[in-house]
């Protein structure tokens, strides 16, 4: 058992979490500053990732603007929180978003799968991407990505999101065999 002057395990490390503006993200940002560590909120839900920041303190947590599929975006708040914390220790990449669930092929519309994989699998690429460029220098770092048990099972879900959680977990086994030699930690976490 821990003593209670014991550090919180996440003290002195930066974290950003995509989508922490609300539901699983916010849970995210919200356990992570109480143990102890600065956040970077990414949401395109302006609003609410400034009530978060409000309601959590100023000095915990940030909020940045960020569509994660437009890789500028991606790029300007690593380097906004780099420029404001001087590091990045740990990426979430948990945005993400579901279609209606049409099961019938035929029944699917091109535009909503290709959003769908746009913000799934493109925004975890790209979040993915610019976490290890700041992280590779430093021999250190942790990328979590939000899978779901979509990416191990078929047919209960729409084929956007099993096909873009499927493709998520394909990524992060590439890039965790590719950052391991950096000592870079790459994960997937598959809520219900």
């Amino acid at each position: 058992m821990a003593s209670s002057t014991s550090k919180p395990r996440l003290e002195n490390k930066v974290a950003i979490v995509t989508g922490g503006a609300q539901g699983i993200g916010e849970c995210i940002v919200r356990s992570f500053v109480k143990h102890g560590a600065k956040v970077v909120i990414l949401d395109v839900k302006d609003d609410q990732g400034e009530l978060v920041c409000q309601d959590l303190g100023s000095e915990f947590v940030s909020f940045v603007h960020c569509d994660v599929t437009l890789e500028s975006d991606v790029e300007n708040a690593i380097n906004t929180t780099i420029a404001r914390h001087g590091q990045l220790d740990i990426m979430v990449n948990n945005a993400g978003i579901i279609d209606d669930p049409k099961l019938n092929i035929l029944d699917n519309d091109l535009a909503a799968f290709e959003r769908v994989i746009s913000v799934n699998l493109i925004g975890v690429f790209l979040g993915t991407k610019h976490a290890a460029r700041v992280m590779i220098p430093k021999c250190s770092g942790s990328i979590i990505t939000m899978a779901s048990v979509a990416s191990i099972t078929g047919g209960c879900t729409s084929h956007a999101y099993a096909s873009s959680k499927h493709g998520v977990v394909g990524l992060a086994k590439n890039v965790a065999a590719e950052l391991g030699k950096y000592q870079i930690r790459v994960n997937c976490i598959s809520p219900m």
